[in-house]
């Protein structure tokens, strides 16, 4: 059985996640701006309460994006930081894809346009098609590159399932006539995903692990630089033992 690490900070919402053979050990919450300061001693934790050495470790899974520009970085960053310190090959997985699994599992979605809301009325969508197949291998050539589009823009065929954390913000704006499930992109989700994953060859080594943006930005506000530069002070303890 695998021994994985994956954790998530691209919403507001943080979820952390280690699978060590049969045994899971997990922990979610507030995210945000104070996941550059909390992730490092949450994963170190579960790490511990799994008996597991960090260079132990199969994997180390993290969501890519698409979502917050300040989420994304700080899990990329913190995942090159512990896979440079530990030699562990990095796993990225698409964030929507793990929002279609999370659809899958909870309420046995198999047709799903996965949806986060990317802020200045816009979203990130992408369909997965779980029909004939496992967690992965029915999405094999399909295409589920994730869009930027305006909600009206969102086309749902019928009978698939809508999914993610976007209907608050745009209600009816967003394929009404579409069956709802209020889902993020998890840590356990991932977990999910990751023997899939790993069979399709998907790890990278840390300087092959980018976020997945999707809109287009150069400049990092303030806010951003902080949340990097304690990403990137919380990291030093694990790298450089």
């Amino acid at each position: 059985m695998h021994k994985l690490l994956a954790f998530d900070t691209s919403t507001e919402h943080l979820s952390v996640a280690v699978r060590h053979g049969e045994r899971l050990f997990t922990h979610s919450g507030a995210g945000g701006a104070q996941a550059s300061s909390t992730l490092i001693p949450l994963i170190l934790q579960l790490l511990a309460e799994a008996g597991i050495e960090l260079a132990a470790l199969d994997a180390i899974a993290f969501g890519r994006g698409p979502g917050s520009f300040t989420g994304l970085r700080t899990a990329c960053s913190v995942a090159q930081g512990l896979a440079f310190g530990s030699g562990v090959r990095l796993l990225p997985v698409d964030t929507l894809l793990a929002v279609a699994e999370e659809a899958r599992h909870a309420f046995g979605a198999r047709q799903v346009v996965a949806v986060l809301d990317a802020r200045m009325d816009q979203l990130y969508a992408a369909r997965y098609d779980f029909e004939g197949g496992g967690e992965l291998g029915a999405l094999q050539g399909n295409d589920n590159e994730p869009l930027l589009l305006a909600p009206e823009a969102l086309e749902v065929p019928a009978g698939w399932a809508l999914a993610g954390n976007a209907f608050a913000a745009y209600g009816p704006r967003l394929a009404p006539a579409a069956a709802r499930h209020e889902v993020l992109p998890t840590a356990t989700a991932m977990l999910r995903l990751a023997p899939a994953l790993l069979a399709a060859g998907r790890t990278v080594d840390a300087a092959h692990a980018w976020p997945l943006y999707v809109r287009d930005k150069v400049a990092q506000t303030t806010e951003e630089r902080a949340a990097i530069k304690a990403a990137a002070v919380a990291i030093s303890p694990v790298t450089n033992p």
